[in-house]
């Protein structure tokens, strides 16, 4: 299989990640419950993962780093944390629905959501944050890259705009971690909210929010911690404060692994974006072919959306599986406003996307899969 559907899950991982997985499984407990070897394993092993991501996102404090499940419980939790009746928060139309959906709950209980406009390319109306800014405004919480065209929001003039106002800036770096760089106290993000298994190339079930100091996030969960139990209420400090129950200590010993071999291999982008553009200028020009989203733009996530006259995308990325063993993703992509801005609401569209071992045959490969499907479609 030519696996590109990295934007979902990196499927090839780093190979000491399973080692590490593997490893913890029989040296790590459960930690922060106890002092004996197997709870220390598990509290090292955490603690080293936590300061292995404050480092790479720009967290002033190694405690301030929160894990949870995955980037959707991250953004619950910030999101419901930190907003409630009475508040506006501004969003945009390239959200993913792990930030539209808790802002349209808290919407029916009384905060007010606006949403930045995109345009029939994908692109954000950047004057649409000082046009929707009212007395009651809160929060600006926005992803980092569209999940569906790979275009990059400009962090650094929305966190001004945030700083400017007085704003908490709430950042989905679900698409972006461990593939551009991200300095939340630089950049004026407040939460930075992420995923272990994409860019970051660990395993499932690990993600997290990392926590700008002194902010007060009101806890989404609350349980067992290891610590105060005699306590009616969850701890104050972080970040046991929203870390309800067993953490996935063996996922995050994977997540570690995963750490080690970006810091070890540097920039893993640059090829990643090659392999992109490089299908990209392949298939652009092909007959009835249509690729989404701003490809003028210098920085992009290597991600390349299209569709074929007017086939619906899960037909494509069917054929592209079956008939050339190629890995795609069809349809909405949990992104539905952004997909009503392209006209793509009823066809979807299929999503390409690469990691840092795909290579430049897997690429090739694609291309001329997509040439063959749209020479059919044009014969009809």
């Amino acid at each position: 299989m030519i696996y590109l559907d990295n934007a979902a899950t990196t499927r090839t991982k780093p190979p000491a990640v399973a080692q590490a997985v593997l490893e913890a499984l029989s040296a790590c407990g459960s930690c922060g419950r106890g002092a004996h070897e197997g709870a220390l394993s598990a509290a090292r092993t955490v603690y080293g993962t936590r300061e292995k991501i404050a480092a790479l996102l720009g967290c002033p404090r190694a405690d301030h780093v929160c894990f949870t499940q995955n980037s959707t419980q991250a953004l619950n939790i910030a999101i419901s944390g930190l907003l409630g009746p009475g508040d506006h928060v501004i969003s945009t139309d390239l959200e993913h629905n792990s930030v539209l959906r808790p802002l349209c709950r808290l919407r029916e209980r009384g905060t007010a959501v606006d949403f930045v406009p995109a345009d029939g390319r994908g692109r954000l109306d950047y004057g649409g944050f000082e046009r929707l800014l009212r007395p009651e405004t809160k929060a600006v919480a926005c992803t980092h890259a569209s999940n569906l065209t790979g275009d990059v929001v400009d962090i650094q003039r929305v966190g001004r705009f945030a700083r400017e106002h007085g704003l908490l800036f709430i950042l989905d770096a679900s698409q972006t971690a461990g593939v551009l760089p991200i300095d939340m106290t630089a950049m004026g993000v407040s939460v930075v909210c992420f995923t272990g298994h994409k860019g970051l190339m660990g395993p499932q079930g690990t993600g997290g929010l990392c926590v700008q100091e002194g902010l007060d996030i009101r806890p989404f969960a609350v349980g067992g911690t290891g610590v105060q139990s005699y306590s009616e209420t969850q701890p104050e400090e972080y970040p046991t404060r929203l870390e309800a129950g067993t953490l996935n200590s063996h996922g995050l010993a994977g997540l570690s692994a995963a750490l080690d071999f970006l810091n070890e291999t540097g920039a893993v982008h640059a090829w990643e974006d090659a392999l992109a553009r490089r299908f990209y200028k392949a298939v652009r020009d092909l007959p009835g072919v249509t690729v989404y989203g701003d490809w003028e733009a210098p920085v992009r996530v290597p991600i390349v959306t299209l569709n074929i006259g007017d086939w619906d995308s899960a037909l494509v990325s069917d054929e592209l599986s079956e008939r050339f063993g190629i890995a795609t993703r069809p349809g909405a992509h949990c992104a539905p406003r952004l997909h009503r801005r392209l006209g793509t609401a009823d066809q979807g569209a299929v999503r390409f996307s690469w990691s840092y071992f795909n290579t430049e045959a897997e690429t090739e490969t694609a291309a001329a899969a997509v040439r063959v499907l749209a020479l059919e479609a044009a014969e009809g």
